[in-house]
């Protein structure tokens, strides 16, 4: 899809980049605040500030999707559209390991802190394993291929995850055990609920440490030369596959944290949520600058509050057609994300 740009007609492209599609973007995007502004003023202060609340922790959450999706496309150039999917696969892991760990439902409290973080770790390992299975068996061998193939392959991988989970489960959502506190509290005019703000602090705690970690670490900076120039990082020492399977790792590691998130927000999971739920993640990687960590992060806080906003102030059976309004906007006016920058063809 991203490709697909290079072989615009030139007027388009140079319209996407020109000043005047700027002046365009801004003044679309001037009229939307303008419009929303509008009917928040018909409501009270604390119904908009519950709904914020509710869109950031929709974002965090949909920027750790976006994250897997711009790592992976930062580095080999694919849209790995099964990466919703492990998202799923996260809450099916979780609801399968919960079990084990004696966790259940109305017997939530402090002492299910350490079982819950362990099932975490375990449910964003085993999500990990799954996807670096994916990318040695149905990408690596494609990796030299036109784009076109993998890109085919990805679908197909979506499908065989959503076709696992449907015989694994049934067709039907299942119940999430709801183990947070649903206690609130008021802050002013502000009413904030503990289960957002444990949502919202683990998913920021997951993006800022993986974060570090990309600027910090050894691997970090494997992965980043790999990504600006696969072969003069393979002629300075660098393990290509080991760095691409470890970046496939790694972004379904914080899908599969995304998948538990979810399930403990929002109660219920079924196999086709990443379906939806992908596509959204992948229009906020685009949005904030595919390839671009902080970007993709960005991207996901503001669709997450675009959703809201959208669902609460007007007609909510709009919303997906205005998150998919924005990816091909995106595209058109943008095609680098709100952060991200021209580079040269490869």
């Amino acid at each position: 899809m991203i490709g697909a740009l290079a072989r615009m007609p030139s007027t388009l492209r140079t319209f996407g980049g020109s000043q005047v599609s700027n002046l365009v973007g801004l003044l679309i995007v001037a009229g939307a605040l303008a419009l929303t502004l509008q009917h928040v003023l018909q409501h009270s202060a604390s119904f908009f500030f519950q709904i914020l609340i509710i869109g950031i922790a929709d974002g965090t959450i949909y920027g750790l999707i976006a994250l897997g999706y711009t790592m992976v496309y930062g580095i080999i150039e694919l849209i790995n559209f099964a990466h919703g999917d492990v998202f799923t696969l996260g809450g099916y892991f979780s609801l399968a390991l919960f079990p084990i760990f004696g966790i259940a439902e109305g017997k939530a409290g402090f002492g299910y802190v350490i079982p819950l973080l362990v099932v975490a770790a375990i449910t964003m390992l085993l999500c990990g394993v799954v996807n670096v299975a994916i990318e040695r068996v149905a990408y690596r061998p494609l990796r030299h291929a036109p784009r076109l193939a993998p890109l085919i392959t990805a679908i197909g991988m979506s499908s065989i995850l959503e076709g696992a989970m449907y015989l694994w489960r049934g067709p039907n959502s299942l119940h999430y055990p709801d183990l947070l506190p649903l206690t609130r509290f008021n802050i002013g005019p502000v009413n904030i609920g503990v289960k957002d703000l444990i949502v919202i602090t683990f998913a920021l705690v997951l993006v800022v440490v993986f974060t570090l970690f990309i600027n910090l670490s050894k691997l970090g900076k494997a992965m980043r030369a790999t990504a600006q120039d696969r072969d003069a990082a393979q002629l300075m020492g660098i393990d290509i596959n080991r760095t691409i399977s470890a970046t496939f790792f790694i972004g379904a590691a914080l899908a599969g944290a995304g998948g538990i998130t979810w399930g403990l927000y929002i109660s219920s999971v079924d196999p086709f949520l990443g379906f939806i739920t992908g596509l959204i993640a992948f229009t906020a990687a685009v949005f904030g600058g595919i390839g671009n960590i902080p970007g993709a992060a960005l991207g996901g806080l503001l669709i997450g509050l675009i959703r809201a906003f959208s669902d609460s102030y007007f007609d909510s059976s709009w919303t997906e057609v205005l998150i998919f309004g924005i990816l091909i906007a995106t595209l058109v006016f943008r095609p680098t994300g709100l952060l991200g920058m021209r580079v040269p063809e490869k």
